[in-house]
């Protein structure tokens, strides 16, 4: 059960690149990614602590599967949330540039934070990304988009790490 958890890891982490192609569906990517993510989960609750090599692997995996595997969600989560104006017509995508490598770093950054056994980190993250982006947020949508998306890619992260912390533990 242990190699199953960490290969389904290791999907999580991979699909979102694997699929990223203009002919794939939308909706294929984050379902992929977290049906992984949630198979490793159920694998892990059937395993003993990992330890040598595995333990290696799960936390290698666990970073490449926060960083990869936020970013299909964080757009399905936009393309839920985007709505029309009073004209009918869809907003632009927004008033936040650099948000795709952003995103990427504050997920390596929080489940590295997590998986140290440093969980102040998260804070520490957070409060330096809204003190970057305070600036900018005072345009049409900025704060909107920054909440959307930072607790999309956040809890994406969290999540991962609670699948590593099952196996480690």
């Amino acid at each position: 059960m242990t190699a199953l958890a960490i290969a389904l890891l290791g999907l999580a982490a991979l699909a979102p690149i694997a699929l990223a192609s203009r002919r794939v569906p939308a909706w294929i990517s984050p379902t992929t990614t977290a049906l992984a993510l949630g198979g490793a989960a159920l694998a892990a609750t059937a395993t003993k602590p990992v330890t040598g090599f595995a333990l290696g692997a799960t936390l290698v995996t666990a970073v490449l599967a926060a960083a990869t595997g936020g970013a299909p969600l964080v757009r399905a989560v936009f393309r839920i949330a985007r709505r029309r104006d009073e004209t009918g017509a869809r907003p632009d995508a927004g008033p936040l540039r650099g948000g795709r490598t952003i995103g990427v770093l504050e997920r390596v950054a929080v489940a590295v934070a997590i998986l140290a056994g440093w969980p102040e980190g998260l804070a520490v993250v957070l409060a330096v990304k809204g003190l970057a982006r305070y600036p900018e947020l005072r345009e049409p949508h900025a704060s909107e988009q920054f909440i959307i998306g930072t607790f999309t890619s956040v809890l994406w992260a969290v999540a991962v790490c609670g699948v590593a912390k099952a196996l480690i533990t």
